[in-house]
């Protein structure tokens, strides 16, 4: 789905906003730190980290984590994976939740 910049960062700018607002509400044992503009890391008591970031020129969010990097692409009507087409909250959900070794839901609001 072709948009302009604008569209895009007010889209992944709000699913950023979603994470770390989702991520308060959970138990997940992290810390979730803003990087600047478009960019948020999650910090793990093992010292692990996600990393979510905005890629402008792709038109994605990217996540990178232990377990891989993940390219989400706006399809309508959420972030879809780009190889899987998995949703961006149940996607983090699994990685939060492998990282941080308890269960956690992030919900989509």
């Amino acid at each position: 789905m072709a948009m302009t910049a604008s569209e895009f960062e007010t889209l992944a700018d709000a699913a950023l906003d979603q994470v770390a607002k989702a991520l308060e509400e959970s138990e997940a044992d992290c810390d979730c730190e803003s990087k600047g503009t478009g960019v948020l890391e999650l910090e793990f008591a093992d010292g692990g980290r996600i990393v979510i970031n905005r890629h402008s020129v792709a038109q994605e969010i990217w996540v990178a984590a232990k377990s891989g990097g993940f390219h989400f692409r706006w399809n309508g009507t959420g972030w879809a994976d780009t190889r899987g087409g998995g949703e961006l909250m149940v996607a983090l959900s699994k990685l939060v939740s492998q990282q941080s070794g308890k269960a956690v839901t992030l919900e989509r609001s």
